[in-house]
């Protein structure tokens, strides 16, 4: 298998000069990850949710993005672009030609599909991420934003009081819910004297600026009320192949982990799952 049997060849990306509220509206529209970012159609950075939320106050795309992100040709075997995901985290790779041109997009979701397509019946007990955590449903969306920026995941489950799995939340959906917010801050470069504020060196010595600030903000509201609440869960004797099926067919990045009460006992991310094409590949993965 190589990468031309699975990537994506219709790609949104954008060019340099473009803003940050462009690609809000794209990723918002759209419900992709991320995008590239071209000039005279050659891949120079990739910018991503995470980009977006962590730089919250940027606005300029040369500045949000990755820079020189790692490529991959048509002709990439695809056990080899799958190690170098794993190996650097990545949750897509840019295909160019021999001329470093953009010819398509490879990513996680697409290496899923391929999973889907091998029909691997080994259980996924070796893939997921059993050291999860879950959020109370009454957690502010901007804490729960930065509890993943902390925690560096892309999805958390949520529960209600009783300890039950109400919903999850994940990066899709704090983009789909941020909105771009304009203040004005002021900065006080004044040199502290300690003269009567109403003598003309205190007033010398006072140097006030404001300017303004635009930043992705998240709205102040509980995070039930931006959560997906039909939740798709997976026991914990689930195929690999069967998981992959489950999450292209619903378009998920991740699955819930649950025993046979339904109380969740671990994370399967899409990232972990794509261990499966690099068997063989690297043994430190």
């Amino acid at each position: 298998m190589f990468v031309e049997d699975y990537m994506t060849r219709d790609v949104v990306s954008v060019e340099i000069p473009s803003n940050r509220d462009d690609i809000l509206k794209i990723l918002k529209r759209t419900g992709i990850s991320g995008v590239p970012v071209r000039e005279r159609n050659h891949v120079v950075g990739v910018v991503t949710r995470k980009d977006l939320l962590r730089k919250s106050e940027e606005t300029q795309v040369a500045l949000l993005m990755s820079p020189n992100p790692a490529v991959v040709t048509q002709n990439t075997p695809l056990a080899d672009a799958a190690v170098l995901m794993m190996k650097n985290d990545y949750r897509r790779l840019p295909v160019v030609d021999d001329r470093g041109s953009l010819v398509g997009l490879l990513s996680v979701a697409d290496l899923i599909a391929a999973i889907a397509h091998l029909r691997i019946k080994d259980e996924i007990r070796d893939y997921y991420l059993s050291s999860t955590f879950a959020l109370w449903e009454e957690t502010p969306l901007p804490l729960v934003g930065r509890i993943m920026e902390i925690s560096n995941v892309e999805a958390v489950p949520i529960m209600d009081e009783q300890g039950r799995v109400s919903g999850i939340i994940s990066e899709r959906d704090l983009i789909r819910n941020s909105h771009i917010e304009d203040s004005v801050e002021v900065s006080d470069f004044s040199n502290g004297t300690d003269d009567d504020e109403w003598t003309w060196e205190s007033i010398r010595d006072m140097h006030v600026i404001s300017y303004g600030v635009s930043k992705v903000q998240l709205p102040d509201r509980p995070v039930r009320t931006a959560m997906v609440k039909n939740v798709v869960t997976v026991p914990k004797n689930a195929g690999v192949s069967e998981c992959a099926l489950l999450m292209k067919r619903s378009r998920l990045d991740q699955l819930p982990v649950v025993n046979g009460d339904k109380r969740l006992i671990a994370m399967l991310f899409d990232r972990q799952l794509i261990r499966a094409l690099c068997t063989g590949q690297d043994n430190n993965l």
